[in-house]
C-alpha cells in the first residue's frame, strides 16, 4: 500500500527530512531565520526542482549555511551580497536535479525539429 502511495504523493521518507531542515530554517535566530525564509519561499516559485532527493538537499543546506552565519554572527548582506535575486539564482543552479520546465524544453525542441523535418 505505502509503495502506491508514495508512488503518487513522494517519497515519506523526503517529506520527513524536508520537514526537519524546515524546522531548523523555523528555529534561526533574527534576522537569519526571515532571511532563509525568504530564499525558500523564492526557491520554490523560481526554482521549478521536481525531484524530491535534490530539494531536500538544497533545503537542508540552505539550513546549514544560516546555521552558520547565526553562529559566526556573519551578517546577512555579506551571504546574499548587493543582489539577493542573483545569489538565489546561482544558489539553486548548483543543484541540477530535474526541473519542470526540462521536459518543456525538450518538447519544445523536438517539435521544432519535427516542424523543420516537414519544411524538407
Amino acid at each position: 500500500m505505502t509503495n502506491w502511495i508514495e508512488s503518487i504523493t513522494g517519497s515519506f521518507e523526503q517529506k520527513k527530512q524536508y520537514k526537519r531542515h524546515a524546522a531548523r530554517i523555523d528555529a534561526l535566530p533574527e534576522p537569519y531565520d526571515a532571511a532563509a525564509k525568504a530564499l525558500l519561499r523564492y526557491f520554490h516559485y523560481s526554482g521549478g526542482i521536481t525531484d524530491g532527493a535534490t530539494l531536500v538537499t538544497m533545503v537542508g543546506d540552505l539550513a546549514d549555511l544560516w546555521e552558520q552565519a547565526a553562529v559566526d554572527g556573519t551578517p546577512v548582506r555579506e551571504i546574499v551580497g548587493d543582489d539577493p535575486v542573483e545569489f538565489a539564482e546561482t544558489f539553486v543552479q548548483a543543484y541540477i536535479g530535474k526541473k519542470w520546465i526540462d521536459k518543456e524544453r525538450a518538447r519544445l525542441t523536438e517539435a521544432i525539429e519535427d516542424a523543420e523535418r516537414g519544411q524538407r
